[in-house]
């Protein structure tokens, strides 16, 4: 399998406060689960860490695996 390149042509997204659009820019991510990490986001708070964004419906150890170098918890 090869890599992909970030879409967002390296920049890192960060998962507190991304858009929709900006969620679906990261590999995996459509609009359903765009909009579950921003509802997730809003009524539980920030996201601290990557254990936080596995509690999101549609985010798998895989799809964590993913993102773990794309998005910044800050």
């Amino acid at each position: 399998e090869t890599a992909l390149p970030t879409p967002s042509g390296g920049e890192v997204i960060f998962i507190n406060t991304a858009t929709l659009e900006e969620l679906q820019t990261l590999p995996g991510i459509g609009e359903a689960t765009a909009q579950s990490i921003i509802d997730y986001r809003t009524e539980n708070g920030n996201f601290a860490n990557l254990e936080d964004l596995d509690n999101v419906p549609g985010i798998g150890p895989a799809t964590l695996e993913t993102l773990d170098p794309l998005i910044s918890f800050e």
